[in-house]
């Protein structure tokens, strides 16, 4: 495999991401495509079946790792911006469940005839990058990835309640950053005190001290306990947090955009292949998700720097059908229009760069 290097590889596994390849057979049938034009696209004199597969199998997954975060730097720098107005950086934390069959991807077991990976993300709400990524198998439960989180003093981290894991959430205290978490219906706590004058929607603004014997523990400090009336939804919400010097109301909008997350996940799922894969040893699996995360960053990076007023799914489709064009990207996307009908709409789906 000499001949075959790990960018050869990388712009392969692209090339299918790209071109929205169901199988290796499928992505090895449309490189041999454009055979004459591989080479010049950096992807090397011929890419066979057995050899892309060999890779996918042998190949160190952390080579395709690290040069998925030096891409997740790149696109963070391009796309920086301060939409809340604070000192730090807004992370969301989240994890998303890919199925797997057992029989073909024995080492996934999750429950007894089933398999399956978890993909936890600290998403950028801010850039709209996934700034950490960590794979797991599909049982371990999403609380006990927040030790692998590389926190920062000054930012803030907002989980869903499945995160309510006090040991945690102190040493994110401790160092100096900030958190917003959805609060469990058996919480246990004491007022200590309380502020009088709130916002609309705001139910109530608490100092409070956890008195579960556990999370006393873990957590002895303070902590600030908000409820708010969404009134889209009809339904309220208990935050906590230990972010006192910003308004409730501010807690409240951090939450808001937790969501930004899951549109993430589902728009890698629905545009990119991280689904069905194309190989089945846990090492193929790995760098099929990060050449999966490559070719997001670098779309994200596009659509930024060319400052496109198109949807992503317009710029996936006409990236994926000019891939060996040796068109300028620029006059590429100037000539390309799409006539706004009904069916294009609803294929459109999450849309995550354009707010």
């Amino acid at each position: 495999m000499k001949h075959f290097t790990c960018w050869n590889q990388l712009l392969a596994l692209m090339f299918g991401q790209l071109s929205n390849r169901e199988s290796l057979r499928d992505l090895v049938i449309a490189l041999d495509a454009h055979r004459s034009k591989c080479y010049h696209l950096g992807m090397g004199k011929n890419v066979s079946k057995s050899s892309l597969a060999r890779a996918n199998q042998d190949r160190d997954y952390h080579i395709f790792e690290e040069y998925a975060y030096y891409l997740v730097n790149q696109a963070r720098e391009t796309r920086t911006t301060n939409i809340f107005d604070l000192s730090g950086h807004v992370y969301a934390f989240d994890s998303t469940t890919i199925d797997l069959c057992l029989s073909v991807f024995w080492w996934a077991k999750f429950r007894r005839r089933k398999g399956g990976i978890k993909v936890h993300t600290l998403y950028d709400v801010e850039t709209q990058i996934p700034a950490f990524f960590h794979i797991t198998e599909a049982s371990v439960h999403d609380s006990k990835v927040m030790k692998e989180i590389p926190y920062e003093p000054g930012s803030y981290y907002i989980f869903d309640r499945a995160y309510n894991n006090f040991k945690m959430l102190y040493k994110i205290h401790q160092i100096g950053a900030y958190f917003v978490i959805r609060a469990k219906n058996n919480l246990q706590y004491r007022s200590i005190k309380w502020k009088r004058r709130l916002p609309r929607n705001v139910l109530s603004d608490l100092t409070i001290g956890l008195t579960g014997f556990y999370p006393k523990q873990y957590y002895p400090g303070s902590l600030r306990l908000v409820r708010y009336w969404d009134e889209l939804q009809q339904r309220e919400f208990v935050f906590l947090t230990n972010a006192t010097h910003i308004s409730a109301l501010q807690v409240a909008e951090l939450y808001k955009n937790r969501w930004q997350v899951e549109l993430f996940f589902k728009w890698l799922k629905q545009h990119l292949k991280i689904k069905k894969f194309w190989g089945t040893t846990e090492n193929a699996v790995r760098i099929q998700i990060y050449a999966a995360i490559c070719t997001y960053c670098l779309v994200a990076i596009v659509q930024h720097d060319m400052k496109l007023e198109r949807s992503t799914y317009e710029v996936l489709q006409i990236l994926s059908i000019s891939l060996t064009d040796k068109t300028n990207l620029r006059e590429l996307f100037s000539k390309t229009k799409f006539q706004n009908d009904k069916e294009r709409n609803r294929l459109n789906g999450p849309n995550l760069f354009n707010f």
